[in-house]
């Protein structure tokens, strides 16, 4: 079972842009069968949770239901909508709530949504094993950081899917200075 941060990004590292939009992602060439494919990660899900932003981009973009089979836990501090489906609104410390989302997921992975101030806060606690990012050849200048903190990461695979640049990254641990780094320029 592995925690993991399955997301698109722009190439300056961004989620979306300062209204929270989404439209440099949907223009963007990709094979639904090919690396990254959403149709084969999401079968090995069996959990997700995301942050209230995600939450309320993901409602009006519904289809026909609630978007996940899986029990799903929204960190909020608000009150938000509820939807049909096993939802589960929270807020605070991230762990107990792993924790919650691990025996849930009864040996799947567990899926950070986004956004990405959550996901490092996974990161922060040690839960986040793994990073996969499709990276769109686009940049916004600003936006919704893919993730707000210093963090060394390995890169584990790489390939490409139409205009994306696919990688997958273990999450190493909190970014350090080595003994040779003069610090800043």
């Amino acid at each position: 079972m592995t925690t993991v941060y399955y997301t698109a990004t722009t190439l300056d590292g961004y989620l979306a842009d300062e209204e929270d939009s989404l439209h440099w992602l949907f223009k963007q060439d990709q094979d639904p069968k090919g690396a990254h494919s959403y149709e084969e990660f999401i079968t090995g899900i069996g959990a997700v949770c995301m942050g209230s932003t995600t939450y309320e981009w993901v409602l009006p973009h519904l289809s026909d239901g609630w978007a996940y089979e899986q029990p799903s836990w929204v960190f909020t501090t608000r009150d938000l909508p509820k939807v049909e489906g096993d939802v589960r609104f929270v807020r605070g410390d991230v762990r107990p709530v792993h924790e919650e989302m691990v025996a849930a997921a009864a040996g799947k992975d567990v899926w950070v949504v986004g956004g990405g101030d959550l996901a490092a806060q996974f990161a922060e606690a040690g839960l986040l094993d793994r990073m996969m990012l499709s990276v769109a050849p686009v940049t916004l200048g600003a936006g919704r950081p893919l993730f707000p903190r210093p963090f060394d990461l390995r890169l584990v695979e790489f390939a490409r899917n139409g205009d994306f640049a696919c990688l997958t990254f273990d999450v190493v641990g909190p970014l350090e200075r080595g003994p040779d780094d003069p610090g800043p320029i």
